[in-house]
């Protein structure tokens, strides 16, 4: 089949168009915003990439064209399907009919942990002899991409994503995962572009629950009020995992070091067994349990799950170290949702409990550029010692009066007895930072997006001071 796809270079976009290349498919797309590692990836695999949207790109297509549930009604190419009457679908239709159909689909939701606990849900598969399909936001080091096709496994694992899936289709994309077993991590408010309220939110959790089969089974964080609302009076059967007396797996004895978290697993009457994985923090425990309750359900013995643990070498952008320079060490993390910027900063200080910690946060994400955490922004960097916050990504297109106020969060920040700083783009935080840091600080940069190139920037100003 030749598959076309308008907006190939996003990284679910891209992973999808090489996940039909390797099942054989004849594809090429276009972008607007072809840039590495995904263009570099798709090039690499044969995939011709049409720079922007022009109504000729389509002139000899005959095939299904893929839209973007970043493309808007406007866009040449998608006025150009329209007016041509060219097949199309979006991107989770495809995998639906493509990849997921007849499969036992594992689908990882939340509002938090999805690209984690999906990883280490494939490799948990992978390393136990079980190869599955997947396909995930992020890119699992132990695979070195965020996609596998295995046509022949009963296996499928998603990263099920709560954003709406296109324009002409804006039910959320993990409606089409057909989920057999689902893991639903914990539900905030997220999505302010698309989401008004939690309510809605939990609405489409809830749909998501009722396409599990009687057969299928649900996975939960006891712990997490939100999520035990939504699957209540669940015809399909439901699992909870947590640190709580209530959760069916409950973790307790939890220990860290300063590369791994230990923790016992207590199920009902069964002996308790103990658990290791090499990272850091409460959420990822509860990650893990939530793994450790989908493997047992399809099969996989607790020494698997462990040998799986012990080998996972977690994912690029979260709490990636990225190296020491000038005396730094530099990490990088995907962390844009103040839950996220909490837990991983909290992570970080038990890894470091003594050193100073310098985090760098870009608001660019449609819910923190807004000023809907105004007031719990602050608290969720309690324990950073440093703080730089960049301008607000794409200011212009916000109100006034929706926008994250700045300065408010800097007040808040050194009324908390934090140094605190509000800079216009990458280049002075960088240079700020360079200024502050001494010898031993660990430094973090946080953000959904390239964040303007700062770790090259801040390599080069660390590197060269005296």
């Amino acid at each position: 089949m030749k598959i076309y796809f308008i907006g190939m270079c996003g990284s679910a976009m891209g992973n999808a168009a090489l996940l039909m290349r390797e099942l054989g498919h004849e594809v090429s797309g276009s972008d607007d915003n072809i840039y590495p590692p995904m263009s570099l990836l798709l090039a690499n695999k044969g995939i011709n990439i049409l720079p922007g949207y022009h109504a000729s790109n389509l002139d000899k297509f005959n095939g299904t064209v893929v839209i973007g549930n970043a493309m808007s009604r406007g866009n040449e190419e998608v006025e150009t399907v329209l007016e041509r009457r060219l097949p199309f679908v979006s991107m989770a239709e495809l995998l639906e009919r493509e990849v997921i159909q007849g499969k036992t689909s594992i689908v990882i939701s939340g509002t938090h942990g999805k690209s984690t606990t999906s990883s280490l849900m494939a490799w948990t598969l992978q390393s136990s002899g079980r190869e599955p399909s997947f396909l995930i936001g992020g890119v699992p080091e132990n695979f070195g991409q965020g996609y596998q096709a295995r046509p022949k496994s009963e296996f499928v694992v998603l990263e099920g994503d709560e954003y709406d899936t296109a324009f002409f289709d804006k039910r959320s994309k993990f409606l089409h995962y057909l989920p057999t077993t689902l893991v639903i991590n914990n539900i905030e408010f997220d999505h302010a572009d698309i989401f008004n309220s939690l309510g809605e939110i939990k609405l489409s959790f809830k749909r998501l629950t009722l396409l599990v089969p009687r057969n299928g089974i649900i996975i939960v964080n006891a712990d997490d009020k939100n999520v035990m609302e939504v699957v209540e009076n669940s015809i399909a059967p439901v699992v909870t995992f947590g640190t709580s007396d209530k959760a069916d797996l409950r973790a307790s004895s939890i220990k860290y070091s300063d590369h791994s978290s230990i923790f016992s697993v207590n199920t009902g009457a069964q002996p308790q067994t103990r658990f290791e994985i090499p990272l850091l923090g409460e959420f990822n425990v509860q990650n893990a349990l939530a793994v450790i309750a989908a493997a047992r359900h399809h099969g996989i013995s607790d020494e698997e799950i462990q040998n799986a643990f012990s080998s996972f070498k977690s994912i690029k952008r979260r709490m990636e170290f990225k190296g020491e320079f000038g005396g730094m060490r530099v990490y990088d993390d995907f962390a844009h949702h103040p839950t996220a910027i909490r837990e991983t900063l909290r992570a970080l200080r038990q890894k470091y409990p003594r050193d100073r910690i310098i985090a760098m946060f870009e608001p660019r994400s449609n819910t923190t550029r807004r000023n809907i955490f105004q007031k719990e922004l602050a608290q969720c960097f309690v324990d950073a010692d440093i703080v730089f916050i960049s301008q607000i990504a794409r200011l212009n297109l916000l109100a006034p009066e929706d926008r994250l106020d700045p300065e408010r969060v800097m007040e808040d920040l050194r009324a908390m007895g934090k140094e605190a700083y509000y800079l216009p783009d990458a280049s002075s935080i960088a240079e700020g930072v360079a200024r502050v840091a001494k010898p031993g600080d660990i430094a973090i940069v946080m953000s959904n997006g390239s964040f303007g190139g700062i770790h090259d920037l801040l390599r080069q100003e660390l590197i060269k001071r005296p």
